[in-house]
């Protein structure tokens, strides 16, 4: 473990040479990307395999800066989960940076992609073991300007820069509000370091005074900001979706390894914070469960093969944020971790489907599996194990989500989960029947549809391997159950696997195979007979919930008519006070001016006037003139 801070350092590094040198290599620049992202994963798995042999974790940090009583350290700390999602993340970029050598052939801009990729990975592995709150927003902010560069890639198309904006700001809201709480702990500790807040946490918890439980209160309210606006979670999920302007491997690294998991990340950083605030706790645990719910129903009607996948992170997330909300630390740490490989392997599945066709629209696509078989597969795979079908991965970590949901305080929140489930299973089955089944409903983007070369197909192999098995060989890769590997024993949901929830969850993500089957495959239930009998809800559906219009009115109107008030404010008021003693400056100086005329006279009898007229209010003032 002692050398994981040089994990971020591999990709910081190939971003460097790509910067400097890219531009003579040409396309070979990619390769430099590659083999930084090889390096980081081989010193990751070594660090995974240490941890597993050894677990404890490990600190260490050199002074940085000191004045006065206050020093600053810079420093890294791994335990068993960090090595876990150092593992995850290093693979996953490994394979999308591998993927971008094909896709991005031919990219204008394809040397300042790679090294924003390989910047932004760095970001993510660096804020993983950073120490400190101040560490770990260098890293955060590093990962939100990379997203908003590589968002916008293509920044000659207007939607292209509006969605770069878009998510830039919105995530800075939630930014805001975590560094407040940030400021918060460190007013009340004295100490920027995660570990010296948690010890304090830990000292003043057993008094467990009112203040001290308020104060938790507000602290991880505040962090959950910076949760709500990077992991997308209602009502700052708004950008997650747009963000698919950007090329498909970049939606691979934000949906799978970067930008979202860091959100989630940062709750269970400080889950010592929120252990402590059971307010905090309920409002995590509902608005994951609303987000989650929220997203689902959306990408139903979604017809972007991009939009669905996007949407479904947005209600994955939602259910990680649950899971954390209920106590089910470990549950959604797994989620987090597995569905890092089947969400890649998705997005990544799609950008092949997108680079045959030409085109995001899966009313356009169809019949592809005879052509695309490979991409046909992994993406089945992916999907599986994305609706939680037993053995793949995401059917282990998600039945951990619902046990959690089941025992918690909240059991209506089990229920939210197993509908999501539902729904998951049945946009799911409806993407990849619309996209690789049936006919094809354009003939000549099918006519030149097939397989792209290696570096597009192997990347969706070795993806596809830890998307089936990483739930089922888990324990045997941890070397104990999950849930002791990721927390030591803390954090522990204490329950034990129950039918009834393995049923109900099962059965639903089965009902929602089934039926997408029903309605898209079969054809036994029209989709146009079925909008036509919930216009209403499909209409609610189409608008997003009008989260995107209420932003419209509120936000846009709003700031627009604030703005006008501002600028009539500032022309009648501001500059009217500065116009008018301009103004009164210009007329006394005319007055002025016209006593300056040169003449010896003129100047004496002002002189003569000055002196009579001050000789007379002496004289008032001590009563001569009476």
């Amino acid at each position: 473990m002692e050398s994981a801070w040089l994990i971020p350092l591999f990709p910081l590094a190939a971003f460097v040479l790509t910067v400097f040198v890219g531009r003579r290599l040409g396309e070979r620049a990619g390769w430099i990307g590659v083999a930084g992202m090889l390096a980081a994963t081989a010193l990751s798995l070594g660090v995974f395999r240490d941890a597993v042999a050894r677990p404890d974790a490990y600190e260490a940090a050199w002074r940085w800066l000191a004045f006065g009583s206050f020093a600053l350290d810079v420093g890294f700390r791994v335990d068993n989960l960090e090595a876990a999602l150092l593992l995850m993340v290093s693979f996953v970029s490994l394979m999308v940076h591998v993927f971008s050598l094909g896709y991005m052939h031919g990219d204008a801009r394809y040397n300042r992609y790679f090294a924003l990729i390989s910047l932004f990975t760095a970001g993510m592995l660096g804020l993983v073991i950073a120490d400190n709150a101040v560490f770990w927003l260098i890293w955060w902010e590093i990962m939100g300007a990379c997203s908003y560069l590589l968002i916008g890639h293509w920044f000659e198309e207007r939607e292209n820069q509006a969605a770069a904006y878009k998510a830039f700001i919105t995530t800075r809201i939630g930014d805001v509000l975590m560094m407040a709480g940030f400021w918060y702990m460190f007013q009340l500790t004295g100490s920027l370091r995660f570990a010296d807040w948690q010890a304090w946490v830990e000292q003043q918890a057993g008094a467990g005074t009112p203040d001290f439980t308020r104060a938790m209160t507000v602290a991880a309210l505040l962090i959950f900001g910076g949760a709500v606006g990077k992991s997308a979670q209602a009502p700052l999920h708004v950008w997650l979706p747009d963000a698919m302007a950007g090329p498909t491997p970049v939606s691979a690294l934000i949906h799978a390894a970067t930008m979202v998991a860091a959100g989630v990340f940062l709750i269970a950083r400080t889950y010592f914070i929120f252990a402590e605030a059971p307010t905090a706790l309920a409002v995590v645990a509902f608005l994951g469960a609303f987000t989650a719910f929220l997203a689902a129903t959306i990408a139903v009607v979604q017809t972007d093969i991009k939009k669905v996948l996007a949407y479904s992170t947005v209600s994955q997330l939602g259910y990680m944020v649950m899971a954390l909300g209920v106590g089910g630390y470990s549950a959604a740490m797994f989620h987090l971790w597995t569905h890092g490989f089947f969400k890649a392997l998705l997005f990544l599945g799609s950008g092949a489907v997108i680079h045959a066709v030409h085109t995001q629209d899966m009313r356009e696509m169809g019949g592809l599996g005879r052509k695309m078989r490979l991409t046909a597969l992994t993406f089945i795979v992916g999907t599986l194990a994305l609706a939680g079908i037993w053995p793949f991965s995401g059917f282990y970590s998600k039945d951990e989500i619902l046990l959690a949901a089941y025992h918690s305080r909240y059991p209506v929140l089990f229920w939210v989960g197993a509908v999501t489930a539902g729904l998951t299973a049945f946009y799911m089955t409806r993407a990849v029947v619309l996209t690789f089944f049936g006919r094809p409903r354009d003939e000549q983007r099918f006519a030149h549809a097939h397989e792209g070369g290696p570096e597009l197909r192997w990347p969706l192999v070795l993806l596809a391997i830890p998307a089936f098995a990483a739930g089922f060989l888990a324990p045997a890769l941890f070397g104990a159950p999950v849930h002791e590997f990721i927390t030591f024993g803390e954090h522990q949901a204490a329950h034990e696997p129950e039918s009834l929830v393995v049923l109900t969850g099962t059965l639903f993500a089965v009902a929602g195979i089934l039926l997408g089957i029903v309605v898209y495959g079969l054809g036994w239930i029209s989709p146009a007979t079925l909008r036509s009998a919930l216009a209403t809800p499909y209409f609610v559906l189409q608008e997003k919930w009008f989260f995107d219009r209420a932003y419209e009115v509120v936000v846009l109107a709003g700031s627009s008519w604030v703005a006008r008030l501002a600028a009539g404010f500032d022309r009648l008021v501001i500059d009217g006070i500065v116009n008018g003693v301009a103004g009164l400056v210009a007329g006394v100086g005319e007055v002025v001016r016209r006593w300056s005329t040169g003449l010896v006279q003129g100047y004496m009898l002002t002189l003569f006037a000055g002196v009579v007229l001050l000789a007379l209010l002496i004289l008032q003032r001590t009563g001569g003139l009476w």
